[in-house]
């Protein structure tokens, strides 16, 4: 079993307020969820209204399945309209 991990860090310029951050960070999450079948929350930095982090976790049989699962959801996330992607981190263990 091989386990695909994605932190990222993504600026929200648009979001003047908590529940429109929310609204991005929710469309983010469930779009993964729904197309990659991954584990998907935000887990830091809920109280701040332009910065939003997020976690994607991918189980797969093959070290190579889960990498290119998260590689595809960062790559999604570089070109998202609403969020500009500031760092990240990408582990398979």
């Amino acid at each position: 079993m091989h386990v695909g991990v994605l932190h990222v860090r993504l600026h929200v310029p648009q979001a003047n307020s908590l529940k429109e951050k929310r609204q991005v960070v929710r469309s983010i999450l469930d779009r993964a969820r729904q197309r990659y079948r991954v584990a998907a929350a935000e887990v830091e930095e809920q109280d701040i209204h332009r910065i939003a982090v997020l976690g994607f976790a991918a189980v797969s049989q093959s070290r190579h399945h889960a990498e290119e699962i998260v590689q595809k959801i960062l790559d999604g996330l570089r070109l998202h309209p609403a969020a500009r992607l500031i760092e990240h981190e990408l582990d398979v263990f």
